[in-house]
């Protein structure tokens, strides 16, 4: 099944998992990292069976940022919900209001591994893997093993199930693009030995693997281009810009603002997101369709709007800029409102106000 490997590690959550959350969150379990690492004996239980004749998910990386708010929109559209995440980047925290669902479980495993699923599966939506620049460059052989790897493991259990499969790959599979606004038959501008290299190559190899899977085993798979896309539960330190924007001018810290801001970034609120995928899951199309939101804006007028939303009185300050940092980045979406009927409706002010205020709602949460 996939890419098979001798070593099975597969730790999950029966009857049990509330406290083994409560433990995760607490820090008593044992580190993400330490667990990416660590074996575990024949005896790693399995995922539970189906209980009810509802549609069942898969969700890898369900614990993230994404994956978390797909697994409230799937359980708001009645799916049965199976999330996996070994919380190396995910955090047990961002599902822990879904534990009292029937039908939701939360499983610990690392995809890079083994998936096991007893039990019937509609759809598998792969979304392991570090997203983040902070991530993914501290993390280059496990971002590289999860876009190779994972996705095997998991278009393996797709082609198992017979189930849907929906890849997320990213417009960084575009590189820093010669071509705008970027359509999904443009091949990309990508440095595959620069620093965002192990991130950029994992999706694009994940999507070459993906494409052969349908292909060779008639595995129906598809593949989404995900845009840069913001919301509640980011981590305030993800090195990303607009969580960092926010944290600092919360704090009333200078804004660090990369290069002289004139880069563009098209950002899209996670609401809209997850609508985008699950019209892609409902779909038969296999991609790769854009997701993000088309408006351009420029990083310094992103960091200007976190300064007036918040109400801070924080000044920008001016860093170096990364190296291969894009300097535009918008999608071409007419794609996905023709096969999907999608387009984003939360408009990025509306969108930046409402994360600001979960922002401020977290820094007031005790540790």
């Amino acid at each position: 099944m996939g890419l098979s490997i001798a070593t099975r590690r597969f730790a999950s959550v029966t009857a049990g998992y509330r406290s083994f959350v409560k433990r995760a969150m607490t820090g008593t379990m044992f580190s993400p990292r330490s667990a990416s690492r660590r074996r575990s004996d024949a005896s790693s239980q399995l995922c539970p069976p189906a209980m009810t004749g509802r549609p069942r998910a898969v969700v890898t990386g369900g614990a993230g940022f994404l994956g978390s708010h797909l697994c409230d929109a799937l359980l708001a559209a009645d799916y049965e919900v199976i999330c996996l995440d070994n919380f190396l980047t995910g955090n047990p925290s961002n599902v822990a209001h879904l534990l009292d669902d029937d039908r939701f479980r939360l499983v610990r495993c690392d995809v890079v591994e083994f998936i096991h699923v007893s039990g019937p599966v509609d759809v598998v939506l792969h979304f392991a893997s570090p997203a983040s620049p902070v991530d993914y460059l501290q993390l280059p052989i496990d971002t590289l093993n999860v876009g190779s790897i994972g996705t095997g493991h998991a278009l393996g259990l797709a082609r198992d199930k017979g189930a849907r499969l929906v890849l997320a790959s990213t417009s960084e599979v575009y590189g820093d693009p010669l071509v705008h606004p970027q359509r999904e038959d443009y091949w990309g501008n990508v440095n595959p030995v620069g620093p965002r290299g192990v991130y950029d190559e994992a999706k694009r190899f994940s999507e070459a693997l993906t494409t052969a899977y349908r292909t060779t085993y008639g595995v129906d798979a598809a593949i989404v281009r995900i845009f840069n896309t913001f919301g509640p539960r980011m981590r305030p330190h993800d090195g990303r810009a607009i969580p960092t924007f926010i944290r600092q001018a919360l704090a009333g810290e200078p804004l660090t603002v990369a290069g002289d801001g004139a880069q563009t970034r098209s950002v899209c609120f996670v609401e809209d997101l997850v609508a985008g995928i699950l019209a892609m899951v409902r779909s038969d199309h296999p991609g790769p369709i854009n997701i993000g939101n088309p408006t351009e804006l420029t990083v310094q007028q992103i960091a200007e709007d976190v300064v007036a939303t918040t109400g801070s009185r924080s000044v920008i300050r001016y860093v170096e800029r990364p190296v291969d940092d894009p300097q535009v980045r918008r999608p071409d979406t007419s794609l996905a409102g023709q096969v999907l009927g999608w387009r984003p409706q939360v408009s990025w002010l509306e969108g930046l106000s409402r994360t600001v205020d979960w922002f401020a709602r977290l820094q007031q949460r005790p540790a």
